[in-house]
């Protein structure tokens, strides 16, 4: 295995600037850090991408009849997929990212998408005005100058949101060759930014803390906002919550490597489940 360029954040952006947030480590440097001679964790299980069996004109629908490179726009009615607009202490926007509803108050994001700058969360369901969260937490090993990969965070409301909530996979792992959805609010092959699109991917590789897809003419990849979105398995005829959208290899969104915090990681899991017990799972 060649050592690969630092992966880059893809989620949390400025005034369409995307803002590095990762440092050090990241979810790239992770997985091949093993044969790089860098860490003892083993390296992750791999494979050619297979053709897809789920059309990408179809992805919307693993979102419950609901910004993603090489995928369709996705109807916000019901979708559990929800915008995130991070403010700064004078109010001022300081990042956009998605996120997953997962308990009736809880949404799944990603950590970085939380920075120790953030003083409240906003939460656009695609209609109406925007609420304001009630609290939000990064997994604590979480680290924004030397980043690894439990890159997860909970962002928790005072009321109910009128969304049905995406179970999180934890009966089983990802496997190498099989077809994801990815969806966000990030920006498409144009770089337009804040809708809800969807699209598919094959699980290229597989490890205790991070899961792996590569973008190919017949797949979707993320960008610079889709940060904190799901990457959806189909469990039993139920879509879940397999990853968590990290990070990609590259700023340019239509190639490279993309990466998703592995949810039924133990120490994701039990973090995401401390702050949303009630939070579905398949």
């Amino acid at each position: 295995m060649r050592c690969r360029p630092k992966a880059e954040p893809i989620g949390v952006t400025n005034n369409f600037r995307v803002v590095r947030v990762f440092r050090g480590l990241t979810a790239a440097t992770l997985l091949v850090s093993a044969a790089c001679g860098g860490g003892s964790s083993a390296p992750p299980s791999t494979s050619p991408s297979p053709a897809p069996t789920t059309p990408v004109s179809a992805a919307c629908g693993a979102l419950g009849q609901t910004a993603i490179v090489n995928g369709v726009a996705c109807s916000t009615a019901n979708s559990p997929v929800v915008l995130l607009n991070m403010k700064d202490a004078d109010g001022l926007q300081a990042g956009s990212c998605s996120g997953t509803v997962i308990a009736p108050r809880a949404i799944l994001t990603a950590a970085h998408c939380l920075p120790s700058t953030t003083a409240s969360v906003k939460v656009f369901l695609g209609t109406g005005a925007e609420l304001t969260a009630q609290s939000f937490a990064r997994h604590p090993n979480y680290r924004e100058s030397d980043n690894t990969a439990f890159d997860a965070g909970v962002v928790l409301m005072s009321g109910d949101l009128a969304r049905a909530p995406m179970p999180l996979l934890l009966s089983r792992d990802a496997r190498v060759g099989e077809t994801a959805v990815i969806a966000g609010w990030g920006n498409d092959q144009h770089q337009i930014a804040a809708t809800l699109r969807a699209g598919t991917a094959a699980i290229t590789a597989v490890s205790s803390l991070v899961l792996q897809t590569e973008f190919t003419n017949n797949f979707s990849s993320t960008c610079q906002g889709d940060s904190g979105g799901p990457l959806l398995i189909s469990e039993g005829g139920v879509w879940a919550i397999a990853g968590v959208i990290s990070a990609n290899s590259t700023l340019a969104c239509n190639f490279g490597t993309n990466f998703y915090s592995n949810v039924r990681n133990a120490d994701i899991s039990a973090f995401v489940l401390s702050k949303a017990p009630d939070a579905a799972r398949r």
